[in-house]
């Protein structure tokens, strides 16, 4: 998935950005969380899952938006 033309590689890097932002703020949330002794522990797993899967959504964004170099 490389992008063909410059709009789409902003598109990519703009939403490479939100990406970035919601796995910062989920982290917080995370760690703000376990400070708390009476948190549902399932809503702590499934933040860290969707952290995970932004993590990996990241690096399918930032792999796309790395040139080709020639062989």
């Amino acid at each position: 998935m490389r992008p063909t033309d410059a709009s789409e590689q902003a598109r990519l890097c703009r939403r490479l950005l939100e990406l970035r932002e919601e796995h910062r703020d989920l982290d917080a949330v995370i760690a703000r969380l376990q400070l708390d002794i009476q948190v549902d522990e399932l809503v702590v797993k499934r933040l860290k899952k969707r952290k995970l899967m932004l993590k990996d959504a990241i690096e399918r964004l930032d792999s796309a938006l790395i040139p080709d170099e020639p062989a």
